[in-house]
């Protein structure tokens, strides 16, 4: 709970923007004209509004021996992103993470790690957007009981789907995805992830949240 996580100064580029984008699918229909406008950085280029989880994130510290994480059975559980202002391309954030809290499964059942992160702009100090993820410390628990608050799981609907969206996803996205900054060889090593108790390496889970966030734009925002 109290490890010191540095805070992160970042300047937000078009080509990166273009490219987290190409990594969630945008794209993949070159003449789609409203997919040219997240991807194409000739353009007054607009910015996937999921990207907050990848500006500051710091996967490394979780793998730092300090911590005593079994980073090997490290999975991404829960994501939620909170949106104040819209991002711009050139512009200059202060990301800052915190642990919010612990939650001890037990021996033998892992444990869950909350983490924040608050997106500002660098030059007003005027807030961005924050992000909530929950990650599942498979290898780790029975340090004592929660240390926390358990979060609260939203019910799924028992009926049917308002809307469908067909987007695929493919074979080799995870090794365009883990350029956006979470170089956990889960997503990349086949024997890493037999490791970790998987047949092959795994897409990442914020990649599924990003096709998700293009599925919306498709279906609500066009």
């Amino acid at each position: 709970m109290n490890f010191e996580i540095p805070d992160v100064h970042h300047t937000l580029t078009k080509r990166e923007a273009a490219f987290y984008a190409l990594s969630c699918g945008f794209g993949a229909d070159p003449m789609d004209e409203a997919q040219l406008d997240y991807v194409d950085f000739d353009r007054d280029l607009k910015i996937v509004p999921s990207m907050p989880v990848v500006l500051g994130y710091l996967p490394g510290f979780i793998a730092d021996p300090r911590t005593g994480i079994d980073h090997v059975k490290v999975v991404h559980g829960d994501q939620s992103v909170e949106l104040m202002a819209p991002l711009k391309a050139g512009q200059a954030v202060v990301c800052r993470n915190r642990i919010a809290s612990l939650i001890d499964k037990g021996e033998g059942r892992g444990a869950l790690m909350v983490m924040e992160r608050t997106i500002t702009d660098a030059a007003s100090g005027s807030a961005l957007a924050k992000t909530t993820a929950t990650i599942v410390l498979r290898g780790d628990g029975g340090f004592g009981g929660p240390s926390g608050p358990v979060p609260e799981q939203p019910k799924l609907p028992e009926r049917t789907p308002d809307i469908f969206v067909d987007l695929p996803t493919r074979p080799e996205q995870a090794l365009y995805y883990r350029f956006n900054g979470d170089d956990n060889p889960l997503h990349a090593a086949p024997k890493f992830a037999a490791m970790a108790g998987f047949p092959r390496p795994i897409l990442h889970g914020l990649c599924t949240f990003g096709v998700v966030t293009h599925a919306l734009l498709k279906a609500v925002c066009d």
